[in-house]
């Protein structure tokens, strides 16, 4: 086996470690009970959320996650699994994409780097419908690439299916960026007679057959009730709200969302995402930019402006909208790790740019610094243990002096040392921050407790439960009705609720018993108020499953 194939193991193997680790609230735990509902009704075309009509994402997600809890039971892993399938073939689209252009070296960098940034161990881990959708798009374009240079009818049908992929997983986004990449490349290269070809007819009626059965589902669900109530309105198309609404509808104000997201909202949270390779990505964006105006934006025979043009269209489609959520650009996390790629080779592999290799350098140690602490701030100030003191250092010294022989090029330790750190971090997040922050999350918990108390579900309710729910679903494996009165609750009830609740048990009169408490946070929105363990129990609720006598 290659050295470089043991490498992607490593990361593929740390996909895996956080397959178990819970669902969070709220997209990925209601993603995760939606696949479970969908698994248990066998309703695919027609999606719900709790038995009410469900018009917010494509079916995709629900699709595969629902087929793989169905043959291996609701757990983290059957929902997670497909996701990190599509991951790990993101890894593989974006070398072969690579490669079309690119030396080996860049090429094996650019999956490198994808597969190691942040951002990736974190839609391996909270998953939601971004790992997909990103895996989908660029695959169509590495397929779609081939097809450009090879011209065989093989490629371009299964580009388009990709991309028809890619469209169930969330929507016209996936159509937009392969659009936006080779639309700029045709034409920075003067190639317009690309533009429009004859072949692409086939591609459109491949995605028309593929989004039929979805299609066909909004129509019978919404567009044939008129009377139905959808988000508070009536007469709402779900074909329209796919197809333009969920989408454009962000940008023309049609759409209810609206967090007011500056232009460079994205950006910042890149920055981060990124890590460890944030500072070559923007060098390289940097440089690649001003090498292009400089060239007046004209592209050589063997250039290619997919992935820059690509990034920078595919950004300003989604940083003008009114609705953005960090992850949004994940779908073009392939794009920027070629950018990267491309000028971690121009300084280590080819010596091109001494100066910039000069100051990278120190910034670099401060980020690998950085992230070597962070486990330590986490283990004396957040979630305290001795356990792991003892054998922390030596299994990170370890793993350096592994990685660094399985480079075989210690001048090159700098690239070495941030992947370790990154790496050791993730492993560290997936075996002990992950699994103590999720102890903080009432659904999840309260879940576990009552499938495996195996309680009867029309014997478990909420009342007066003010927290988030939607893990809660996943987890008992059922759908949770809210209770309002305690006088309809018979006799060896069990109750979810939290302070003024239970308050208002103990002022009925009813016997009752406390099963379960907890503390509950929206551990998605962490704050300095629960990251310190001395005050993390001032900054949570607490919630108790009682018992009805």
């Amino acid at each position: 086996m290659s050295k470089s194939a043991v490498v992607f193991l490593l990361l593929v193997a740390i996909y895996f470690c956080s397959i178990g680790i819970d669902t969070m609230d709220v997209d990925a735990s209601q993603y995760a009970s939606m696949s479970r509902e969908m698994s248990e009704s066998g309703s695919y075309l027609q999606v719900y959320e709790q038995g009410k009509d469900y018009l917010d994402k494509p079916p995709l997600l629900f699709w595969l996650s629902s087929l793989s809890i169905t043959i291996f039971g609701a757990t983290n892993f059957a929902y997670k699994f497909p996701s990190i399938l599509f991951a790990i073939l993101a890894l593989f689209s974006t070398y072969r994409f690579a490669r079309l252009y690119y030396e080996q070296t860049i090429a094996f960098w650019s999956a490198l780097v994808l597969g190691s940034s942040q951002a990736y161990f974190l839609i391996t881990n909270d998953i939601r419908t971004d790992t997909i959708l990103m895996s989908c798009v660029i695959t169509s374009i590495w397929l779609l690439s081939e097809w450009y240079q090879s011209q065989k009818m093989g490629y371009l049908v299964a580009g388009f299916f990709a991309m028809g992929l890619g469209l169930l997983a969330k929507g016209p986004i996936a159509i937009i960026v392969p659009v936006l990449s080779f639309g700029i490349h045709f034409l920075l290269k003067r190639q317009f007679n690309y533009i429009f070809k004859w072949e692409y007819i086939i591609g459109l009626l491949l995605l028309s057959v593929l989004l039929l059965p979805m299609s066909i589902g909004l129509y019978q669900q919404f567009d044939a009730h008129p009377e139905k109530t959808v988000n508070g309105l009536k007469n709402v198309s779900g074909l329209r709200f796919y197809y333009w609404t969920q989408s454009f509808g962000r940008i023309t104000g049609e759409s209810v969302w609206n967090n007011h997201a500056s232009f460079s909202f994205l950006f910042e949270n890149l920055l981060w995402g990124l890590l460890p390779w944030t500072l070559f990505f923007v060098t390289g964006l940097v440089c690649q930019s001003i090498s292009l105006i400089k060239a007046r934006f004209r592209v050589g025979e063997a250039q290619e402006m997919i992935t820059v043009g690509g990034f920078v269209l595919s950004y300003c489609a989604l940083g003008i909208s009114k609705y953005q959520l960090p992850h949004y650009i994940y779908v073009v996390l392939p794009f920027i790790a070629i950018i990267t790629a491309r000028m971690i080779a121009s300084i280590y592999f080819k010596s091109e740019k001494p100066v910039l290799k000069k100051w990278i350098v120190p910034v670099q140690i401060l980020v690998i610094g950085a992230l070597l602490i962070f486990p330590f701030l986490i283990l004396v100030f957040v979630f305290p243990s001795a356990q792991f003191f003892p054998w922390i250092l030596p299994a990170a010294a370890c793993s350096l002096v592994f990685l660094i022989l399985l480079s075989g090029k210690i001048q090159y330790k700098l690239l070495v040392v941030s992947l370790t750190s990154i790496m050791a971090l993730n492993v560290f997040m997936s075996l002990w921050f992950y699994p103590q922050l999720l102890h903080y999350q009432a659904g999840n918990n309260a879940g576990t407790f009552i499938s495996q108390m195996n309680i009867d579900k029309n014997h478990f309710f909420m009342y007066q439960f003010q927290g988030n729910s939607t893990s809660l679903h996943f987890y008992s494996r059922r759908i949770v009705k809210t209770i309002s009165s305690l006088e309809t609750a018979p006799e060896n009830t069990y109750l979810l609720t939290m302070g003024e609740g239970l308050d208002t048990i103990r002022n009925s009169g009813r016997l009752h018993q406390i099963v379960y408490q907890g503390l509950d946070f929206r551990v998605s929105t962490l704050n300095a108020a629960f990251l310190n363990k001395n005050t993390r129990s001032g900054a949570c609720k607490k919630y108790y499953i009682v018992r009805l006598m």
